[in-house]
């Protein structure tokens, strides 16, 4: 049985109004999108040991430091620290509409990926690497590191865990966030391994001051085509003039699961969407065998979001696992995190193309 799923019509221009629409059959076509366990290794470089919080080496990092540093493997089972230089940079790219995905201070693919989407919005040259004029033109905003006071908002809504196999999700009354330091590092765009780096004494409860990191605003514009990249593992969302105007990490299919091929079409977006899994359709998880519903929330399968397309089963979406972007493959849909995912919602509408290439 197909389910209805209600969503919103969204026109991407400020001041213009959102209209409900109808979506039919939002739920089950979502069950290509889960992750399978192909892993691609991302790139880092260590960092010696911080001399000083953390905080205060983000706002005082030079991204000179930077400059023509080639990305290198880490050592096996290496976690490298923060790089403080690196955080400013992810933090600037993101606010100047190139997203490095999870703001965690380590740099790898994600982060040169979106210095060279920079570097195309920008007009210079696209090698993913600093320069001075690309630093010249990063360099602008507030600080990157600022003070925020947890709410009691931030401490609501929350879960005692979500687990792994989806009968036990089915019976939960929401996929929301299990912990404020989770709430916190998504609505920061962060890692929550660096929010609690910032802050390692906090008790992350009502009333306590926080450091966090200032990504940008959503970016509010018209989105008139987007190109889905498998090679790249970017989403890259253009003007009507065919001016960048975003570019997101993405998680684009995978060799057993691809995406689909050609151009298609924007249906809606389904904001906070239930998910329906059905293992006639696609994929068996665990020892499922009956078709599941499971509830809504940020920890859901295809996480906040669902940017419904016209090839049947197939969408831009969501995820519970916002460091996994670009690292694990999914099941041929188009996987971002939470933030890009609703910030590119915001700016399509019905009959947005998207294409897809290898």
């Amino acid at each position: 049985m197909r389910k209805t799923v209600s969503a919103r019509r969204f026109a991407g221009m400020p001041g213009e109004r959102a209209e409900p629409i109808v979506l039919a059959s939002l739920s089950p076509v979502m069950n290509r999108c889960l992750s399978v366990t192909t892993v691609f290794i991302v790139s880092v470089f260590a960092t010696p040991a911080l001399a000083e919080p953390l905080a205060a080496a983000v706002n005082g990092a030079s991204l000179s430091s930077l400059m023509n540093v080639p990305l290198t493997a880490p050592a096996k089972d290496a976690h490298p620290a923060a790089d403080p230089a690196i955080v400013r940079l992810q933090v600037l790219l993101d606010r100047a509409g190139a997203s490095p995905g999870v703001i965690d201070g380590i740099d790898g693919d994600n982060v040169r990926k979106a210095l060279a989407g920079f570097e195309t919005m920008s007009g210079l040259v696209s090698d993913g690497r600093l320069d001075a004029a690309t630093i010249g033109q990063l360099e602008a905003g507030g600080p990157i590191v600022a003070s925020y006071t947890v709410s009691g908002e931030d401490a609501g809504d929350l879960v005692d865990h979500i687990p792994d196999d989806y009968g036990e999700k089915a019976r939960m009354a929401s996929m929301g966030y299990t912990s404020v330091a989770e709430k916190l590092a998504e609505r920061f765009h962060m890692d929550i391994d660096l929010l609690k780096a910032l802050n390692p004494t906090a008790a992350f409860t009502p009333g306590t001051t926080l450091q966090v990191v200032m990504p940008g605003a959503f970016r509010e514009a018209r989105v008139d085509h987007i190109k889905a990249d498998k090679k790249r593992g970017q989403v890259f969302a253009y003007a009507r003039d065919g001016a960048l105007l975003a570019v997101y990490p993405a998680t684009v299919g995978s060799d057993d699961n691809p995406s689909p091929k050609g151009v298609h079409e924007v249906k809606g977006v389904a904001r906070m969407p239930v998910y329906r899994y059905d293992p006639a359709i696609n994929f068996k998880q665990g020892r499922n065998n009956k078709v599941l519903t499971i509830p809504k929330g940020p920890n859901g399968p295809v996480g906040s979001i669902w940017i419904d397309l016209t090839e049947p089963t197939y969408g831009i979406h969501g995820t519970p696992d916002p460091e996994l972007i670009g690292k694990v493959g999914s099941h041929g849909c188009v996987r971002l995190t939470n933030w890009d995912a609703e910030e590119l919602a915001g700016m399509v509408k019905p009959g947005v193309v998207v294409t897809f290439v290898d």
